[in-house]
């Protein structure tokens, strides 16, 4: 049995908890759903966390107040749902003709 270790993009990282915090699910659907490994999210987002915290920590006023991420997380999920209900209605929409 190999054991290598899988690496992932930063990118890839970043829009893994952003579609996880945007979408409502658990953690464990969305790592099911990408096909990672169980605990990944939350190692992930706390080491996401962490390094914010280190680098807002040298600037003046950097921390977001939490009212501001809170809002930001529910526009995006607003967003995402918008988007699924503009496709629904081009799909039972009669066509006009």
């Amino acid at each position: 049995m190999s054991n290598s270790k899988r690496t992932y993009t930063k990118q890839f990282k970043e829009e893994a908890i952003a579609l996880w915090e945007s979408s409502g699910k658990s953690a464990s659907a969305i790592e099911q759903e990408l096909g990672i490994t169980a605990g990944l999210l939350s190692r992930w987002r706390r080491k996401q966390r962490q390094q914010s915290q280190t680098e807002n920590s040298c600037q003046p006023g950097g921390q977001t107040d939490p009212r501001i991420r809170e809002l930001e997380r529910e526009n995006a999920r607003l967003r995402q749902e918008r988007e699924i209900l503009k496709k629904v209605v081009a799909i039972f929409a009669p066509e006009s003709r």
